[in-house]
Order: structure tokens, then sequence, then C-alpha cells
């Protein structure tokens, strides 16, 4: 047995070993292959208590006391960097690195669910995709040697690509994430959405991109070392695009961003992130070209730009019920034809991955192994159907049909999708866009639609002053890119001097800037920047209690605030008194500080103390101030509010 479990730790630790020493930032640089721990950067990572937290550190995920469970799951958006993450921890492992909590972990397994449709076993799927294939080890080897182990971290990366989720009678798989299997064993899965059923006692993690920090780091780590003056031109190149900020807090688009930047003096300045991409898919198939002996330069030229087939098996994929984004070898061969799929599998838009394959004939069934073909990332997918919507809105010219025709391609999921069509045809953008203006939250989303039509913010004013007009709302369980696209409509107001009716934070506002109130930071990682045409901010805050200091940033950025006359704060604990010279704009221009709170308390702007609202015995609302013993009883109710600070929000209408 000894024996055995040292010969399946070596065949895992050597499988590791090549999964992670061939991470890949730019697809179509193949001979530029980089080892995980040189390349990964730590982005933001939350964990949920009674709101999402921020994690210290990645090392944190497993040791964390707040979510201690045998079952975690880790949520990130395409492109988050939750499979680089997977990587960093076999690197960890199996180097034994001092600080990481994997070094007192006896046996790591790590499996991609892609691979594993039509496996059952467990067993089968460690036997075939992480052992050697002249491994002695039998199926039966393996499970006694994981059962008589001291520990086990098992890593299922990316359930949403996983195949078999609906197999019935239920997998291996299906049995961890369960906890009807392995319940011993703690067990961490990554994926984009979480599943229809998993067990209670599973806590959950989101991966928030990259910040400033982040992106410093990458630059200095994986791109120009100790160059200073490269770096600073880098940061300078993203600045000259704005429209990429946003995008570059994904990792996936920052990290081809920065090398690519790097690497071409001829880097351009976009508009939009249809332009970037253009830009991108273009650099891919130039790289190859250049590689390429010139009586073959027309061919592969010809593959760049005429590729209806990729775009509509790209689009059929997208456009199931059940996403399709792998497809068998021979099976896309047939439709692209071997010298157009050649081409697209050397520039790396296309990947090859070897997945088990189950044979039935007769009654009985064999597993054997087969190609099966997926895009780089998911949003490569995204381009080629996006080419495949803009030339079927043209033809249909109805939004109603379209709507149906894409009732399975959620905007939410499939946003680049969605904005790439526009920016790729103007003609189809405004179907696409009454389109997406159909769906929940769709008026928000139509704006970065409109923005990739033709990069003019003027093409969208009269959109952003009817949405401007209502009440905008920005909460906790909302999507990030519903948050995004929020911010980027209040920036784009204030800054078109747009008045802004109403803004509303729920249970959304992290902190607030404390070195002068520059900023409202929501807990999506996003910022909300001072929009000089806000007319009232209402700060909803469930419970949870408001520094004497952050109360500060909130009044600071209020004052800021220029056309501001209302600020609101909702179910939060403040202090009873507020410091003087924070108050002084808001005074100078007659706003209002209302604070509810098991009452309805208003601050005095000129004394800086607050005032409770009572209504007298005719019905009239009259203020009165809040003495020494009303201070004393404010306090109580915050002390029991402390001590259970949801006993009172069931019974409050909102």
């Amino acid at each position: 047995m000894a024996a055995n479990k040292q010969l399946f730790l070596k065949e895992l630790k050597a499988r590791y070993k090549q999964l992670y020493d061939a991470v890949q930032p730019i697809p179509y640089i193949r001979d530029r292959l980089y080892c995980v721990d040189r390349v990964f950067v730590e982005g933001g990572i939350e964990y949920l208590a009674e709101s999402w937290i921020p994690l210290g550190s990645y090392h944190f995920v497993l040791r964390e006391a707040r979510i201690q469970s045998n079952r975690r799951f880790l949520i990130g958006e395409p492109g988050y960097g939750k499979s680089t993450l997977t990587l960093q921890y076999a690197y960890d492992w199996c180097n034994s690195v001092q600080e990481s909590y994997l070094k007192n972990v006896e046996i790591l397994i790590l499996l991609r669910l892609r691979q594993l449709g039509g496996v059952t076993s467990i067993y089968t799927g460690i036997k075939r995709f992480l052992l050697s294939s002249q491994s002695q080890l039998t199926e039966h080897d393996i499970e006694s040697i994981i059962h008589t182990s001291k520990s086990v971290l098992v890593i299922l990366d990316g359930f949403d690509e996983y195949p078999d989720e609906d197999y019935s009678p239920r997998t291996d798989i299906i049995k961890i994430i369960l906890s009807q299997l392995f319940r011993q064993f703690e067990v961490f899965v990554t994926t984009r959405y979480l599943p229809k059923q998993f067990a209670p006692e599973t806590k959950r993690l989101r991966l928030i991109g990259f910040d400033d920090r982040a992106r410093d780091e990458y630059i200095r780590k994986a791109v120009v070392g100790d160059n200073v003056v490269a770096a600073y031109r880098i940061k300078q190149r993203l600045q000259e695009n704005p429209i990429l900020g946003d995008l570059c807090q994904v990792p996936l688009f920052f990290v081809m961003f920065a090398h690519m930047s790097h690497e071409n003096k001829d880097f351009q300045t976009f508009k939009t992130v249809t332009s970037f991409f253009q830009y991108m898919i273009k650099c891919f198939h130039s790289h190859m070209r250049n590689k390429m002996d010139d009586t073959n330069v027309q061919r592969y030229h010809m593959f760049e730009k005429e590729h209806i087939e990729l775009d509509k098996v790209a689009f059929e994929g997208l456009s199931k019920q059940n996403q399709q984004i792998v497809w068998k070898k021979h099976e896309l061969i047939e439709r692209l034809g071997q010298d157009f799929y050649d081409q697209y599998i050397r520039i790396g838009i296309l990947v090859e991955e070897e997945v088990n394959d189950i044979y039935r004939s007769e009654g009985a069934s064999t597993d054997r192994y087969q190609r099966e073909v997926r895009f780089y990332h998911k949003v490569f997918c995204e381009w080629y159907a996006a080419h495949y919507v803009a030339k079927y809105s043209i033809a249909l010219n109805d939004s109603e049909k379209l709507k149906d025709a894409l009732r399975y391609m959620d905007p939410l999921d499939l946003q680049y999708c969605y904005r790439f069509a526009c920016g790729l045809d103007q003609k189809a953008a405004g179907t696409i866009i009454k389109c997406v203006k159909q769906h929940q939250g769709g008026d928000k989303f139509a704006v970065l639609c409109i923005l990739e039509r033709g990069g003019r913010v003027e093409d969208i004013i009269h959109t952003v002053k009817d949405l401007c007009r209502n009440k905008i709302e920005l909460n906790q369980m909302g999507s990030k890119l519903l948050q995004r696209s929020t911010v980027q409509l209040l920036e784009i107001a204030s800054s078109h001097n747009i008045s802004i009716s109403w803004v509303r934070l729920i249970n959304s506002c992290s902190t607030v800037d404390l070195r002068g109130g520059n900023y409202l930071q929501l807990k999506s990682n996003l910022s909300i920047p001072v929009l000089a045409t806000l007319n009232k901010l209402t700060i909803w805050e469930e419970g949870r209690e408001i520094t004497s200091e952050e109360f500060t940033g909130i009044l600071q950025y209020s004052s800021k605030c220029l056309a501001l006359k209302e600020l609101v704060l909702y179910g939060c604990l403040l202090s009873p008194s507020v410091h003087a010279e924070s108050v002084s704009v808001l005074r100078s221009r007659g706003a209002e500080v209302i604070w509810l709170l098991q009452g309805d308390y208003q601050l005095n702007l000129q004394s800086c103390l607050w005032e409770c609202r009572i209504m007298d015995s005719q019905g009239t609302s009259k203020l009165f101030c809040v003495t020494y013993g009303d201070q004393k009883r404010l306090f109580k109710v915050i002390l029991t509010l402390r001590k259970n600070k949801r006993q009172i929000w069931s019974s409050w209408k909102f």
C-alpha cells in the first residue's frame, strides 16, 4: 500500500507540473509558456457571510474560520481566473509552499469537469486524466489510497462546463457536490453559477477581478520586470483607452492587453470594446502569417476574413437552451474544412482537448478517448456568434422576432455577444438594442450597446435623460454587469450635466473614500465617483454600523455632489454626534440629512446634533432636539441592534 501511494503521488505531481508549467497568457504565442507561479496575481476574493466580505489572500480560502466547511464554491465570471487559481493551488501543493494551507494536505485531486462527460466514477476520472497512460495502478488501488489518507482536497474546476449535471443516475461528481460521497474530504468547486442542487453546508466565495494593485503587480511580475519606463507606458496606454478600464478588470483581458501593448509599438486608441477585440483578433492572425511562407499568406488572409461557418457554429452553440461550448473534432472539421480548422488551431482561437468517450455497441459499452474542440475562451465564441447575430438581425429587422430567436441567449450571461454585434454593424444595432431593452434591467445594459454602435456619447444622451428621471437602484443582489452598466450611466449623466433624480444603494455600499469623500465603494468592487448632478442619495444598509469616519466621508462625498438636496440613511447604526466641518457645504445650500432607525431623525446642520421628528396630537410633524437623555435612549437602541441586528427588519416596509 505504501509503495502504491508513493507511485500515486509521483504520477499526480508529474501531471500537475505539466499543467501549471504551460500557462499561455496569449494563445497565439505557443513558444512562450509560463509557470503559473510567475504569472499568478491575486485578484479580489470575497466570501459570503451576512454580506460579501473581502478575503485577504487566496491562501485564506481554505482556512478562514467564517467559511469553514468541507464544501466550498468559488463563483467567477468568464476570464476572472478560476482555472488559474486552481493551477496555483496545484503548484503550491507540489512544491510544498510554506505559507500555503496545502502543505499539510496529503493528497490533492484536481479535475477539469469539462473532460468528464460520461465518466460516472470519480476513480475512473482520476485514472484516465491524472495518471500516466502506462500507470500500473487500478481504480481499486486509487480508491483504497484515497480512503486511507489522512487529508484529501478535491478541486473540481468548471462545474458550469460539466456535461453530466442532469445525468441519471447521479454521477460521483454530483454525489460529491451533494456530500453523498467524500463527505469527510474537503471539496472546492469553481463555477460561473451555482448548481441546481448542492449540500446545505456549502460556503460561497466569488472572484471580483483586478484592481489597480493587481494590474501593477501583473505588469511587473509577468511582463516588464523591473523596467519602470515600460510599466509606465502600459499603464499610460490603458488610461488612453478609457473604454478598456472596465474591461481590464477582467484578468483575461488585462493580461492580453498588457502583453500586446508592451510588444506592439503601433498599439492604437480604442473607443469601443468591439474595436479592441477586432484589433486583438487581427494580431492573432498577423502573428501567424509572419511565421508562414509568402505562398501561404493569401490563403491565411482569406480564412481571417471569411469565417461564416464558424460564426454559425458559435451561434448554434450559444443559442441552445443548454449551451454547447465544445464540439467533436471530426464534426467541426467536416463543417469548417481541414485547412480552416488547422489555421484556427494553430493560431490558438480553437483549442483541442482529450476527453472520455463512451462507445456503445450491442448493449455493451467501451470507454475510449477522443478529441474535442473548444474556443480558447468563451468570449471568443461570443465574438464569432456576434457576427451571425448582426447579420440575422438585419435579415429579421424586427425586435420581437429577434427576441424569440435569441430567447436562450440571456444578455446578462452573453453581454459581449450583444455588445460586439452592435459594434460590428450599425444597421443591426437598432434592432438588437430594442430587443435588449425588453429584458429586465435591459435599459441600463442598452447604454453599453449604444456606445458600441459608434463610440459616441452623444448617441445615448436622450436615453440617459429618460433613465435618470426615475429612481436608479444598485442592489447587492444585482449582477455585476448591471451595476457596471448603471455606474457608467451615472458617470455619463453627471459629465453631461444631466439631472439625476435619485440614486438608492441597497445593501451594496462597501465603504467611502476616507481621504476626502471622492467616491463611494460598492461591495462589487466598483466605485461611484462624485455625481455633480445628483439630487437625492439613499444609503440602505441593513443593521450595519457605519463608523464616524465613514459617515464623515459620506457627508464629504455628498457635499461634492453639487446638486444634492437630500441624503437619507436607512437601517444603519450611526454616531449621535457629527463633526461640524463635514456639514458646512450641505448647510450652505439647505440640504437635509435624514436618518431612519426605529424613529425618524434629522441632522441639525447648525448644531450638528440629531433631532427627532415626532407627530403631535394634531398630526403635525415637529422636531425635538435629542437631549442627553435622548442620546442615552438612542445608544440603547444601537446596543440592542448590535446584539440582534435582524430583530426589526421583518416588520419594515421599504
